[in-house]
């Protein structure tokens, strides 16, 4: 019974280092494969559940973002949207959207799209706009410190929601946004709430801005990196 075993475990063992022996890159080849595997099995964990990276592809959030910004959005603060199999729903978060924060979410006329926009009011809030001045539950909303106004025209709520609005109540489980560029958005003035489930995160760090200007050749790389805007904050 002992000799038996010895003899398999003598074979068993000679052939595995034999094996190895003669296939040295055959190992290293396994090895690197599984550490591929791993490495983007850890980036799609990521990227669903901590954190997401995204370009600004538009001008609607200028002066606070530009386009070219590359920034990253956090999905704990809120919770990740889960939707996998039999399971669905948000993740429990640090804490609910608040008023000023910069989200992106799903574009609720077609969810396939990402759009960023500042969250102006939450589910039960009341937002009425009166020549350009934003109410929120009857309080007075100043402008963002980096927002703009690109037409000094006043549009009557006849013509356009842009300039005058409501007041409007904000449904349950709906956000209202707007862009910091009031006059150069498309948002809730226009197409309405973002439904809880569309929000993706909270954006909260530039990691690199990519000028997008024609002018510079395209091997001055170093040229067209806004330098001054790397790792900002977004607020």
């Amino acid at each position: 019974m002992s000799t038996e075993q010895t003899e398999i475990e003598r074979e068993a063992n000679g052939e595995r280092g034999t094996e190895e022996r003669k296939h040295p890159q055959r190992s290293h080849v396994r090895e690197t494969v599984e550490l591929v595997v791993l490495a983007l099995a850890l980036a799609l964990v990521l990227r669903t559940f901590v954190v997401q990276a995204f370009r600004i592809p538009t001008g609607s959030m200028e002066d606070t973002l530009l386009v070219g910004d590359f920034i990253l959005v956090d999905k704990i603060t809120y919770g990740a949207y889960v939707d996998i199999g039999l399971t669905e729903g948000r993740l429990p978060g640090l804490r609910e959207p608040r008023s000023g924060d910069i989200i992106v979410f799903q574009y609720p006329l077609d969810p396939s799209k990402d759009f960023i926009k500042r969250l102006i009011a939450g589910p039960g809030q009341t937002v009425r706009i009166s020549d350009r001045e934003l109410y929120v539950d009857g309080e007075l909303m100043p402008d963002p410190p980096e927002a703009k106004h690109i037409d000094p025209r006043i549009l009557p709520p006849s013509y356009s929601n842009r300039d005058n609005l409501g007041p409007i109540k904000v449904p349950e489980g709906q956000y209202f946004f707007m862009g910091d560029n009031r006059e150069n958005s498309k948002d809730s003035r226009e197409w309405g709430f973002v439904p809880g489930e569309y929000i993706k995160g909270r954006a909260f760090l530039i990691y690199l801005s990519w000028k997008p200007d024609p002018t510079i050749p395209w091997f001055n790389l170093f040229a067209r990196i806004r330098w001054s805007r790397m790792f900002d904050l977004v607020h």
